[in-house]
């Protein structure tokens, strides 16, 4: 590993147990040398000691976040930055890219951003001054990174329609790690939902879809939690369904939870507030298990699950088609068998995350040589 290649990888709040993406990312770099960033640590599970944090605990670290928010700019972090020489700065969401751009522009280290979803959905339709300002800064942080990278082409047509540079965006898929190929197992669900209990999941819609087909109902499992859970519990019962709610889980058991299922679900939707999806990274994790996922044709999931080929996708928002497409995977197990198996063929081939991590460390390797204002 060239000692030259040092990237610093950027999250501001470092780092949310459900953001293990980032962490993957930069755990599977063998070219580059990786450190992380932080304003602020968060305890959680992917908490590192090794993590760079440039705040204290307490009132005072929040205070200097919050200026660092209000200005986007901070001598504690330039000085951070400059004392870690990075070759790059690789930030997460696009909020957290403008919070850095200032410091790694005075660095002189070219930026990198990664958009994932409501970075560039929900966040910029926020009214009145809040919304207003975050687009402002959205544009900032575009015309100062070097690169940015969006996680579908769903995420790039809306990277470039709030005003970045259609020749900076790229698509490039984070991707997963990918488990050995799964041997047949007998299952214990029939179908599998892994998600926040939130609007744009569409866990409503999946506890309805549920509730249309036939006795005997499929054996469902949901793994998660958020503000709808008990509401959606409540539901479930009042259906009559067969629904185990396990409320969240660590990585280990919801991949063990995907190789005893027999189809994946994830309705995704449009939110009222304007959340959106990216691509979700659980439906790359059930077809590297080899399980075909039911969903909908929202966002970039289109990407991911080719309708016909290694799943079945319906309009958003509709219980009814939800569950034709359920009830079509559960009476056919040669088809299922089929798309599971196409499935587990299409994330190896585009979404495999050391393949993915090798065309980032590219990347990097461009950006870093290139000439720069």
């Amino acid at each position: 590993m060239s000692v030259g290649k040092h990237v610093v990888i950027w999250r501001s709040l470092l780092l949310p147990g459900s953001e293990t993406f980032i962490r993957n990312q930069g755990g599977n770099l063998t070219e580059w040398r990786p450190t992380y960033l932080g304003a602020l640590r968060i305890q959680s599970p992917l908490t590192a000691r090794t993590d760079v944090i440039a705040y204290p605990d307490g009132l005072r670290g929040r205070v200097a976040f919050l200026l660092l928010r209000l200005t986007g700019g901070s001598r504690r972090l330039r000085g951070l930055l400059t004392g870690l020489r990075p070759a790059v700065v690789h930030a997460h969401f696009a909020g957290d890219g403008w919070l850095i751009s200032r410091s790694a522009v005075r660095a002189g280290a070219p930026l990198i951003i990664t958009l994932h979803g409501l970075d560039v959905t929900k966040q910029p339709t926020a009214a009145g001054m809040r919304g207003s300002r975050y687009r402002r800064n959205l544009r900032t942080a575009f015309d100062r990174a070097t690169v940015i990278l969006a996680v579908s082409e769903f995420i790039r047509g809306r990277a470039i329609a709030l005003g970045a540079d259609p020749a900076k965006v790229r698509v490039h898929h984070t991707g997963v790690p990918l488990p050995p190929v799964p041997d047949p197992v007998e299952p214990a669900s029939d179908l599998l939902f892994v998600g926040r209990f939130v609007e744009k999941k569409g866990i409503d819609d999946l506890i309805e879809a549920v509730g249309l087909l036939p006795e005997p109902r499929p054996r469902l499992v949901l793994i998660g939690a958020g503000p709808l859970e008990e509401t959606m519990r409540r539901r479930a019962e009042a259906l009559g369904l067969d629904a185990t709610f396990l409320g969240s889980r660590d990585s280990a058991e919801v991949s063990r939870r995907m190789a005893e299922s027999r189809i994946f679900v994830s309705p995704s939707k449009t939110a009222a507030d304007g959340d959106s999806e990216g691509l979700p990274t659980t439906i790359l994790e059930a077809a590297g298990h080899g399980l075909p996922t039911v969903s909908t044709h929202h966002s970039g999931i289109p990407e991911a699950v080719v309708h016909g080929e290694t799943g079945l996708l319906g309009a958003e928002g509709d219980p009814a088609a939800l569950a034709a497409n359920i009830a079509l995977l559960l009476a056919d197990e040669e088809l299922r068998a089929r798309l599971g198996k196409q499935a587990r063929a299409h994330v190896e081939a585009n979404f495999d995350l050391a393949k993915q991590t090798r065309l980032l460390e590219a990347l990097y390797d461009t950006v870093s040589t290139s000439p720069r204002a």
